[in-house]
């Protein structure tokens, strides 16, 4: 059964070509993009893929041909899934990571969900079930730009794929000491390793995994362009970047990245991929899943779970189901298993040195908040219902939600898609690990300003005799 069987049309994103509505700009942004995708898929139909510059593909695990691939932040919830498929398909995969989200767990008072191993545990198991290896060094990436040189000089990767940031909004806003470590950790981290390629690897290939925050939700006309858009400048026209409009402090950090990408490129011509990505869900992949010591983290706290995982874990233990406000919030989702297949297909087709940055919209689908709810509130093995809680956060109360994602279509992708069978899947793996739960870390506990603090944290009305 799919995602189209459960939730309202309105709220379900279509993937063939569609007219946008209302704007004839929009409608000739997809009429250019129409063209573009059946120009491409004429040339890949005659040509093959197009591979250029250091790419190496096809090629056998440690053999001369294989990719190298350092996955920075490899240690994390898309990291670690990422690191093991690329390794699953022939690249020599090094994990950079200064465990930086583990040491939030501490800070947090909280844990993942599923019993995560040690890095050094995890690669050591990947080896005795697949026979490969991958190598992890602990290094922060923002701190050293000297370690960074190293590393590249050390091993010349051909990809370089950055998660290695702090990735939640609500832990971005917590306080101002993580607004202002949200900003220096992000920022210098992407910087020295802009710096570290142009001086040792200038034909590699950078990856970063973005965010579809960046373009905010509810403030375009029609849908949202994979990252260009066409405007006229007085009597000239030209493309730039889709206007930001970030809801965080987290999501500002991306669009500030894109920025400093802009610029390398533009001056240097690095070879850059930005992936704009949707809100992630699930926990387990074809490679975590071969073995207990390999188990991604999964996190369901009011800082990090995203928001399915943590309608889930409420529907499993019988807790009440809490949107925020009125829960009619639209955002865009992808399973965590299309976020390493949508990092591998990218690795396999970079920018041409002097191309511009190539942004790629990482969704699957979309849905409505509340529905996703009542789907988990259908789900629950004990009872659990929704409940509607004050909004923590700063931000339209109902929007809709198109998006435009034929980059990583043409190029094949069939994406897992959100149905009643794989939402189950995710509640029992919660219910198995139920008991390393930690209930107190359910509720909002970080607020965009304190008009949210007080709703979110003021005592109920009592009720009258």
């Amino acid at each position: 059964m799919s995602a189209k069987g459960l939730l309202p049309a309105q709220t379900r994103m279509g993937f063939s070509p569609r007219t946008m509505r209302k704007t004839d700009f929009a409608g000739d942004l997809q009429r250019e993009m129409d063209g573009w995708m059946a120009a491409a898929s004429l040339r890949r139909a005659i040509e093959g893929p197009r591979v250029s510059g250091r790419v190496r593909v096809n090629a056998g695990a440690g053999g001369e041909n294989t990719p190298v691939s350092l996955v920075l932040g490899g240690d994390g919830f898309c990291g670690w899934p990422t690191a093991l498929h690329l390794s699953e398909h022939g690249h020599k995969v090094i994990i950079v990571d200064n465990l930086l989200r583990r040491k939030i767990d501490d800070e947090l008072g909280t844990q993942s969900l599923t019993p995560i191993t040690s890095p050094q545990e995890r690669v050591a198991a990947w080896k005795e079930v697949s026979g490969k290896d991958i190598e992890f060094i602990e290094m922060d990436v923002s701190s050293n730009l000297a370690e960074v040189m190293d590393l590249m000089e050390k091993y010349k990767p051909d990809n370089i794929i950055h998660f290695a940031e702090i990735r939640a909004a609500p832990y971005s806003m917590k306080t101002p000491g993580n607004k202002a470590e949200t900003v220096r950790n992000n920022l210098l981290g992407v910087h020295n390793v802009l710096i570290g390629m142009l001086e040792h690897v200038p034909d590699a290939h950078l990856i970063h995994l973005g965010t579809m925050g960046v373009y905010g939700y509810g403030t375009v006309d029609g849908a949202i362009p994979e990252g260009y858009v066409n405007v006229c400048m007085g009597s000239k026209e030209m493309e730039i970047v889709a206007p930001y409009h970030p809801g965080s402090v987290y999501h500002t950090t991306k669009c500030l990245d894109n920025v400093l990408f802009n610029f390398y490129v533009k001056n240097d011509q690095l070879r850059i991929t930005d992936l704009h990505q949707g809100i992630v869900w699930g926990v387990e992949t074809p490679e975590t899943s071969r073995d207990p010591r390999l188990v991604n983290r999964l996190d369901v706290d009011s800082d990090y779970g995203t928001v399915l995982n943590r309608f889930a874990v409420q529907s499993a233990l019988g807790l009440d189901i809490t949107p925020y406000g009125t829960g009619g919030q639209t955002r865009a989702f992808i399973n965590i298993a299309d976020t390493a297949r949508c990092i591998r297909i990218a690795t396999e087709n970079p920018p041409d040195r002097g191309e511009r940055v190539k942004i790629f919209n990482q969704v699957a689908e979309s849905h409505r908040v509340r529905d996703l709810a009542g789907m988990m509130e259908k789900l629950s093995p004990a009872g659990a219902q929704v409940k509607m809680v004050p909004n923590p956060r700063n931000e339209k109360a109902e929007n809709e939600l198109d998006v435009i994602n034929q980059n990583f279509r043409s190029f094949g992708w069939d994406p897992v898609m959100l149905d009643q069978g794989k939402a189950q899947e995710l509640v029992d793996t919660i219910v198995k690990h139920k008991d390393r739960l930690i209930k107190t870390n359910l509720n909002p506990s970080s607020f965009w300003g304190k008009k949210q603090a007080d709703a979110c944290t003021k005592e109920p009305e009592p009720v009258a005799a």
